[in-house]
């Protein structure tokens, strides 16, 4: 098994206008988020729409990025669903296509027990090979993995990560407290906070538009303990964060894409593009930040 550590995109997924997977689009953008130094990848989680997309589609973005990415970096697919055998169906599968690990929501519609929650890790867990990152996020799963549920999770052989997705900030101290070696932090919402109290990652949706800066957040914190620096990095970048962050943290990032110069297409129903007003902001933003996007192709180019 590899070692996850460090930012890693919760990637978008790129459509075309008429509302296909783009996969030429989607393998550019894995060769740029690898070669801004990104250090791991995973598609089909929340911010790549993955409950928008057929099980065909699934599979095209898992074997797309897999294929790309070519071992450059870990690559984590989101294997998430409400039924505890199609999230086996999903991690079996995403293991057949050399996937590192996954990444596991819990079922979010049928608010099951702390017992439940367990058995649902263990079962999964027993049917692969695989890490798994446990992934809470009690706004969209309608649970909540608090630190002593997560002690009872990390028991689990490969239960081995966690996306701690709160802004409680003492979750990542108190699930290290409580798991000691037997489960690693990886921040959600919170990175720089999260690096501070210990954890080892980070899955960002912010790193879809600025790999580089988000990477170096950690690095700077957790491999060159420069946490003065690595905080002003951090506050410079906030507002790209928080403008991905909430309610339009799809629409925000690929609305962020396009106007850098990459197609990342428009939200699927029932999401919808930014409103005008927030659109302009966001071209506001990639202004203020010079941010920008060339393939492979573009940078040969020129």
């Amino acid at each position: 098994m590899k070692t996850f550590r460090g930012t890693y995109t919760v990637m978008i997924t790129p459509f075309t206008p008429a509302g296909e997977v783009d996969v030429e689009a989607l393998r550019a953008f894995v060769d740029w988020q690898i070669e801004q130094g990104i250090h791991g990848l995973i598609p089909l989680g929340s911010t790549g729409e993955f409950l928008s997309l057929d099980d065909d589609e699934k599979v095209l973005v898992a074997q797309t990025v897999i294929a790309q990415a070519a071992g450059r970096v870990p690559v984590l697919i989101g294997t998430g669903a409400e039924d505890t055998r199609e999230v086996v169906r999903l991690s079996r599968r995403a293991e057949k296509m050399g996937a590192d690990g996954v990444m596991i929501i819990p079922p979010f519609y049928s608010t099951p027990t702390d017992e439940e929650l367990v058995q649902h890790y263990r079962t999964v867990g027993d049917a692969i090979g695989l890490p798994i990152m446990v992934y809470n996020n009690p706004a969209t799963a309608n649970v909540d993995l608090r630190p002593a549920l997560v002690a009872r999770i990390a028991e689990i052989d490969n239960c081995l990560y966690i996306k701690e997705s709160t802004l409680e900030v003492t979750r990542v101290r108190d699930i290290i407290r409580l798991c000691g070696e037997r489960m690693t932090v990886f921040g959600g919402i919170l990175g720089f906070e999260s690096f501070v109290e210990g954890a080892q990652g980070w899955v960002a949706v912010a790193s879809n538009v600025a790999p580089a800066a988000m990477a170096r957040i950690f690095e700077l914190v957790a491999d060159e303990d420069a946490i003065k620096a690595a905080r002003a990095l951090y506050l410079e970048q906030l507002p790209l964060i928080e403008f991905v962050g909430g309610q339009a943290y799809v629409a925000g990032t690929k609305a962020l894409l396009n106007h850098m110069g990459f197609s990342a297409g428009a939200p699927r129903p029932p999401r919808l593009p930014l409103p005008a007003a927030q659109d302009a902001a966001a071209r506001d933003l990639v202004a203020r930040f010079s941010l920008g996007f060339q393939s492979a192709a573009q940078r040969k180019a020129g």
